[in-house]
């Protein structure tokens, strides 16, 4: 489905395939106008024909690649289920709160045990090469023991940003790693001489009152023309944020609940966040949506829809966009190309 608008003079645009893609390859998207092409031999090995043709989703009338920026403020963003994505900024590879390697289950399968939808057969050496590791929480749907040790196997040396909960576990695998508290932030030189930087926000007590709050994060253009913010529990600090903004929000959007206790917010929090942060576009995760087992997967309720979040949000931010990502696939979202 192409899907158009005339108030932003923003772009973004997807790529799929009918048949399965190799994993993580260079792609390059392109976009004329309204005929999409896509060429190289894909973005992931996908363990079910749930892509169908090529789609590309333009919002606007100029081309995104085509700017006068060279790529350096895009953002691809590929969603890999759970809280897990590759972001590409503007060349420089981030790789956010993996879970590439086995099921989740917290160690005790018997009580909670998930195995990704669409992504089923990936490999490790599939991913393109990683410039940096972004860890949010320290708990095991965010820094996957069973994904970290390959992976500092295959990366002894990658930079990684973490909250400092986490110190724990990181430390025994990676040599190079910055630990963050709210408000606090960190640069990351990508290959061409070309810096994103990473400021951490509060995000979720997931403890006692006194502990500190694991880590949202704002992701900053190397030339500064688009912010990304991301916290997987829609759990943030209002007055912390009030004075920041960000054009990309990605938040989930439906809730997640056990009897008296929210595990992941959404819907009209969710609308408030990116109220806040007067966001263009907002990317709606599904981190609830896995194949799961066990006694809390059993009493584990999902309140809300995409759809309801998009009636919430067209009430009070009504020129806002919802892209939905798809597993695996791309999402690119260009600065104006219209800026001095």
């Amino acid at each position: 489905m192409a899907l158009q608008s005339t108030f932003f003079p923003y772009s973004y645009k997807l790529c799929s395939r009918k048949t399965p893609l190799s994993p993580f390859s260079t792609t390059r998207f392109f976009s004329i106008c309204n005929a999409p092409i896509c060429t190289g031999s894909g973005t992931l090995k996908l363990s079910t024909p749930r892509l169908g043709r090529v789609v590309s989703a333009v919002v606007s009338d100029r081309d995104a690649v085509g700017s006068s920026f060279s790529g350096t403020d895009v953002f691809k963003l590929t969603y890999l289920e759970g809280n897990s994505w590759l972001w590409d900024v503007g060349g420089l590879n981030i790789l956010v709160d993996p879970i590439l390697v086995g099921n989740l289950d917290f160690g005790i399968p018997w009580l909670y045990d998930a195995a990704k939808k669409f992504l089923k057969n990936f490999q490790l050496s599939e991913l393109p090469e990683v410039n940096c590791l972004l860890i949010t929480q320290n708990f095991d749907d965010h820094c996957h023991l069973k994904t970290l040790k390959p992976l500092s196997a295959m990366y002894p040396d990658l930079r990684v940003i973490s909250t400092p909960n986490a110190r724990e576990m990181l430390d025994p695998l990676f040599s190079n790693v910055t630990y963050l508290e709210p408000g606090q932030s960190s640069n990351i030189e990508a290959g061409n001489g070309s810096k994103v930087q990473i400021q951490a926000t509060a995000g979720p007590v997931l403890g006692p009152p006194w502990q500190r709050p694991e880590n949202g994060y704002l992701v900053i253009s190397p030339q500064g023309l688009l912010r990304l913010y991301y916290e997987p529990h829609c759990v943030y600090n209002k007055s912390l944020l009030e004075k920041e903004h960000a054009d990309i929000v990605i938040t989930p959007v439906i809730k997640q609940l056990l009897p008296n206790f929210t595990l992941v917010s959404g819907q009209e929090n969710a609308v408030k966040l990116a109220k806040l942060l007067h966001a263009k576009f907002i990317v709606p995760m599904k981190n609830g949506d896995l194949d799961s087992k066990g006694l809390l997967a059993s009493i584990v309720q999902s309140e809300g829809t995409v759809e309801s979040f998009k009636e919430l949000l067209h009430k009070e931010l009504p020129d806002a966009q919802i892209l939905e990502p798809t597993p695996g696939v791309p999402l690119e979202i260009s600065p104006p190309s219209d800026l001095p």
